[in-house]
């Protein structure tokens, strides 16, 4: 039987700040690439899926090397995501059969919180990958996307859980606090879930049930080692 992993991504290439701007953005290198790597090496094959079925678009910002170590870190993340020919066929968000993978992984960027955050599809799936109990793993601004997964009473799926997003300090730290028009540790928690943060760029990683979060790109590694820990429990 062929084991299988969901890779949702964004499939906006800008963030539209509070004054209206739009700011060039996509998914963050590190957050797609180290996880793709963890699986792949573990045996599992990998589909990217979108909003629309768009090829998403890669952070530029994300690809510099004073984020992925140095010039050799920058190197080696940039040759993961020319390599990965999934990354290139998506298939739409609409038409995936959450049946057809063991687990689901939402990597972040500050693309979801242009359109996962609002799309119903994704919050379709997140509700039922929740329930289903297939691990389900989300990191950095991935967690945007919980926002838009509201139950048939209108409350959020994910009230309840605890939960690691980007933090307002990394957000302030990263010059986009006083900017955003809403900061996504605040939205979670005011959905109703209990978001646990850490110390700014350092790798956190909070399990509740069938859930695994990860604060911030440095979490992204050891989220997905996780998510196959639970998949070969």
């Amino acid at each position: 039987m062929s084991k299988k992993i969901l890779f949702v991504m964004t499939g906006a290439d800008h963030w539209t700040l509070a004054d209206g701007t739009r700011h060039p953005t996509g998914y963050w290198a590190e957050e797609a690439a180290a996880p793709y790597e963890e699986f792949k090496a573990a045996g599992y094959s990998v589909t990217v899926a979108t909003p629309g079925g768009v090829v998403p678009t890669v952070d530029a910002a994300s690809l510099a090397p004073d984020v992925n170590g140095g010039e050799e870190g920058a190197r080696r993340v940039a040759e993961v995501l020319a390599g990965a020919e999934e990354f290139k066929r998506p298939t739409g968000l609409a038409d995936v059969r959450l049946d057809d993978y063991d687990a689901v992984y939402y990597p972040g960027g500050h693309g979801p919180m242009e359109d996962l955050a609002v799309d119903a599809d994704s919050g379709r799936l997140l509700v039922r990958a929740l329930r289903s109990g297939r691990p389900l793993g989300v990191v950095c601004h991935g967690p945007a996307a919980m926002l838009a997964a509201v139950e048939e009473d209108g409350g959020n799926a994910f009230k309840g859980y605890r939960v690691s997003a980007f933090s307002n300090e990394e957000e302030a730290q990263a010059g986009f606090a006083d900017k955003a028009k809403w900061l996504l540790a605040d939205r979670l928690a005011e959905a109703g879930a209990d978001v646990q943060v850490g110390e700014p760029w350092a790798p956190k990683v909070v399990v509740d049930r069938n859930l695994v979060t990860g604060q911030n790109p440095a979490s992204a590694a050891p989220l997905a080692v996780e998510l196959l820990r639970k998949l070969s429990g």
